[in-house]
């Protein structure tokens, strides 16, 4: 059952994005953007938590759970170090996601030699 409600989340949340992207003049990129603000909103609202204990890692993978992280860790970071907390806690939750996303597009662009597109 934790697949299936995994599954049916991001998939919800997958299905957003694409609407956003069909129905409006949003490029990809700003739709990625939106999606992260929306994690940040909704965590700072106290809707996302919820969504995550419920739904797992169908929630926490895409954009929005990104956009969650980040809240989270300036949530604890302002807790712990007051206004500086700011400005740490966002770049602190973030870093492994960030540093194993370019480890492993390094080692994959080393593997698959892409080519520009003429």
């Amino acid at each position: 059952m934790v697949y299936v409600k995994a599954f049916v989340i991001g998939g919800i949340i997958c299905v957003l994005a694409q609407i956003l992207m069909d129905k409006t003049k949003m490029m990809p990129g700003r739709v990625m953007v939106t999606l992260v603000v929306a994690g940040c909103i909704l965590g700072a609202l106290g809707v996302y938590e919820p969504l995550t204990e419920w739904a797992g890692c169908g929630a926490t993978v895409p954009l929005t759970g990104f956009g969650y992280n980040l809240w989270k860790g300036v949530k604890e970071a302002i807790d712990i170090h007051g206004f500086l907390g700011l400005f740490r806690g966002g770049f602190k939750a973030a870093a492994s996601g960030t540093a194993s996303a370019l480890i492993f597009s390094y080692i994959a662009s080393l593997l698959f030699q892409p080519k520009m597109k003429k």
